[in-house]
Parts: C-alpha cells; sequence; structure tokens
C-alpha cells in the first residue's frame, strides 16, 4: 500500500511548527514573504551549490518556496529559514522532510516516529562557521526530545564528499547507498538523470553521545 493511501486511511495531526533559537542561529518557519531575502542569500557566491538545489533568480526562487509551503501544507515536510544572530541576515534554509509516523488504524500519534534533516544550504558568507553544526543540533534535539523519534536520518549526493565528512563529523552513522534514488542536482543532469544518495542515520541510543559532542564543538 502507498504511503498516501496509508495516510488518507489513518488521519494525523501535523505537529505545530517552532521556532528553533541557538546563540548563532535562529530556525524560523518559512513564509512566502522571505523571498527576496533567500535570493540574497543565494547569490552571494554560488561555487558551493553543485549538489543542491539553490534557486539563483526571483522566479525560481519564488517556485522554490511555493513549493515548500505546499509540501508543509500536506504535512510532508517542515521548512525552516536559517537567521544569522549576529546581523539578523537570512542566510539559508533546512528543514524536516519524510515525516514519518508508523501509525495503525488504532493510533493516531500526532508526532513523528522518524524523520529526515535535509535541503540544506547556506550563503557563503555562514559556511565553515558555528551555524550549520547549532542548527543541527537544534533539529536534532526537537526531533529527539520534542518528538522522541527513533530515528534521524541525513542523506547526501553519494558523490559530495564535503557534504559527507561533515555528516560524519556530526556522529551519524553510514548506513549504505542507495543507487538512483533521488533526483540529480548537477548541471547537466538536472531533470534527466537521477543520483546515487549516501545514507546516515542517528538513533534514539546514540542522541546522548551525539549531543555531547555537538554542544563540545560550539563552546
Amino acid at each position: 500500500m502507498s504511503r498516501h493511501r496509508t495516510a488518507m486511511m489513518h488521519p494525523v495531526t501535523t505537529p505545530e511548527q517552532p521556532t528553533l533559537c541557538g546563540r548563532h542561529v535562529q530556525l524560523e518557519p518559512l513564509r512566502a514573504d522571505m523571498i527576496d531575502d533567500l535570493l540574497a542569500a543565494s547569490t552571494v557566491d554560488r561555487a558551493s551549490y553543485e549538489w543542491a538545489w539553490v534557486p539563483r533568480d526571483r522566479p525560481t526562487m519564488q517556485h522554490y518556496v511555493d513549493h515548500l509551503l505546499t509540501a508543509r501544507d500536506a504535512g510532508d515536510v517542515m521548512p525552516f529559514v536559517q537567521r544569522r544572530a549576529a546581523d539578523s541576515r537570512i542566510v539559508g534554509c533546512t528543514r524536516f522532510m519524510n515525516i514519518d509516523r508508523w501509525s495503525t488504524a488504532t493510533t493516531r500519534h500526532p508526532t513523528p516516529d522518524e524523520v529526515e534533516i535535509g535541503g540544506t544550504w547556506l550563503c557563503s558568507t555562514a559556511q565553515r562557521t558555528p551555524i550549520n553544526t547549532e542548527a543541527k543540533l537544534l533539529l536534532l534535539t526537537h526531533a529527539f526530545e520534542t518528538w522522541t523519534v527513533h530515528r534521524v536520518a541525513i542523506c547526501s549526493d553519494a558523490r559530495n564528499e564535503r557534504s559527507r565528512n561533515a555528516i560524519a563529523r556530526l556522529g551519524a552513522t553510514f548506513e549504505g547507498v542507495l543507487r538512483s534514488h533521488r533526483a540529480s542536482y548537477v548541471a547537466g543532469e538536472a531533470g534527466v538523470a537521477p543520483r546515487d544518495t549516501a545514507v546516515y542515520s542517528i538513533i534514539r541510543a546514540e542522541w546522548p553521545t551525539v549531543r555531547t559532542n555537538l554542544e563540545a564543538r560550539l563552546t
């Protein structure tokens, strides 16, 4: 049975989206009026966007935001902008996706059992700063301590060594590569060829150690 049909048979309440606040970054729910700020962030320097969908012009950014808000309203994703605390500028996006509940006909669990963190990008001036580490800490804390999920996945194009190394440094465990798994965003491949996806995860039993290590990196 498809996931769509299961959702129709066993409706659940989508959790309310929070604002997650740290010392370096604030994760705020994406809104339609943030398009221009996101475009300003995405056009600072695009050299690091080879592997990700990061819009380069206003019509594409409009489509990007509309797509995420539609998916949010359907309960499929929970998108955030990343606002840098130092100057209050929006510097990128991230989201919860593949929000999954292991519900049955007699169970209505309003919060997820597993979730993926993905769709993450930062403008060049926010890269190689504490922002990404703290954003992941905020998202993981919410997933494990508010939603009490069993598993958080973090994925990457299998060819993106920089992203894979960053995921591993978080303390996530490499699970393997799913072949021809998702759309590629690489120039010349977008809309034409799939990508292989490297899958990493953190499970609930590992979270205390991961949290301690991430907090130590931010001190």
